[in-house]
């Protein structure tokens, strides 16, 4: 993930998925962040996970939904989240959310990252522990935060 960039300024919040699938667990992250007006972009690792994605933004409270699109999108710079397998920006956001390890080359120009990874799949953890001590030895400001049994979050770190 932290390929010479070290998000100086940036905060990265590291999810540790334990108790629920991404699809559950991301919409509520989400929410948070829209209902803050913040914009999100989602750097996903592959089309099948954003489909899947795609279809829990819509499906996760039948009372409402996060507005959202993703790649292949003719409006993307007036999405509050977007999805997406490319490291650009098109929606302006100051959110940038990782999923499962997934790299990236820059992450400068946002104000927040949410590494958010799976911990049910151990090649997903051990890339995530290996990019926490890659931000660690640059001395990016990080925290780390674990489900809990109730599906909420709990700063461990």
């Amino acid at each position: 993930m932290p390929d010479g960039d070290n998000g100086s300024g940036v905060e990265i919040r590291f999810y540790h998925l334990q108790r629920q699938r991404l699809e559950e667990a991301l919409p509520k992250l989400l929410s948070k962040v829209h209902d803050l007006g913040l914009k999100a972009i989602i750097k996903v690792p592959n089309e099948t996970l954003m489909k899947s994605l795609d279809k829990a933004l819509w499906d996760f409270d039948p009372e409402s939904f996060i507005p959202h699109d993703r790649d292949g999108s003719k409006t993307a710079d007036l999405q509050p989240v977007f999805l997406t397998l490319e490291d650009g920006n098109p929606n302006a956001a100051s959110i940038l959310v990782l999923i499962n390890a997934v790299s990236r080359g820059e992450i400068t120009g946002f104000d927040r990252c949410l590494y958010v990874f799976d911990g049910r799949d151990e090649s997903i953890v051990a890339s995530a522990r290996a990019d926490w001590k890659k931000f660690k030895e640059l001395g990016t400001e990080m925290s780390y935060w674990q489900q809990m049994e109730t599906g909420g979050w709990e700063k461990k770190a």
